[in-house]
């Protein structure tokens, strides 16, 4: 990390980094911030074919990065998986992670938590013309499809359509193929994500969120463990991002294109 701003920036960013120096962690320099985001999301965090990085979680990172006291050219984006997340963090690779993030209790025994900055919810998506499938029951007699050891999956499989044929691939994208093609019927995940599939430009008008709301997750940055400083200072540059009405034009920006509101921002709930 660097310190650049002046005033009560300067004093921020100095408290942030004397802070990231007494944990230990040796991502970024005197200069960057390092932040993991998942590069494979479209609408939420996806690497370009020019390497560039789009949607909303990259949105939100250098939304609070620059109140941190970092140009978005001062970042350093990290490609963090699901199951990479926690070690990610605890080895101090990264300074903070915004990669659709659930926070749960089991996480928050590893690693603190700043937000929530978005409120998703397991959700199906199906084809447009699709007019048979209006509940999870309705995926009894269906080829239900999504990525191998998702809990989203399972939730329908063990709990909501224990009838369900379930097609677990490694990558949503070859659901969103099955999909396409009529071979499989749902694919299910959080409907955040699933809008940012919908949204991209080879699929327009194919698909459709079934809007069932299975599960409540609240999307949260994740932190080292115990990085009380920083926490706050995340958090109130989310209730910033909100208040100036950032937040509202990035949700338009990402989510609008495949009809997907998600909602009043959530209230920060993570403080120590």
């Amino acid at each position: 990390m660097r310190f650049r701003k002046t005033g009560a920036a300067v004093a921020a960013a100095l408290a942030l980094a004397v802070s990231a120096t007494a944990c230990g962690g040796d991502s970024g320099s005197d200069d960057t911030i390092t932040i993991g985001i998942k590069f494979d999301q479209p609408g939420l965090g996806l690497k370009t074919p020019d390497g560039a990085y789009e949607g909303f979680d990259v949105d939100v990172a250098t939304y609070v990065a620059k109140e941190l006291g970092y140009e978005a050219e001062d970042i350093e984006w990290k490609q963090s998986p699901s199951p990479e997340r926690e070690n990610l963090l605890s080895r101090g690779d990264v300074d903070m992670i915004a990669a659709t993030y659930s926070i749960t209790d089991e996480r928050k025994e590893k690693v603190s938590f700043a937000g929530p900055y978005l409120i998703a919810h397991q959700d199906l998506l199906i084809r447009s013309d699709e007019t048979a499938i209006t509940d999870a029951s309705d995926l009894n007699d269906k080829n239900l499809c999504s990525v191998g050891g998702s809990t989203s999956a399972q939730n329908v499989k063990n709990e909501l359509a224990p009838e369900a044929e379930l097609q677990e691939f490694d990558t949503y994208s070859k659901c969103l193929d099955g999909l396409s093609k009529g071979t499989v019927d749902a694919l299910t995940t959080d409907d955040a994500i699933l809008a940012g599939y919908a949204a991209q430009e080879n699929y327009e008008g194919q698909f459709k969120l079934a809007g069932l709301s299975l599960s409540d997750e609240n999307y949260g940055i994740g932190l080292k463990k115990g990085d009380t400083e920083m926490q706050e200072k995340v958090n109130a540059a989310l209730e910033k991002m909100v208040e100036d009405g950032s937040w509202k034009e990035a949700v338009d920006k990402h989510f609008g294109p495949a009809g997907y509101d998600p909602g009043e921002a959530p209230e920060i709930t993570e403080k120590s």
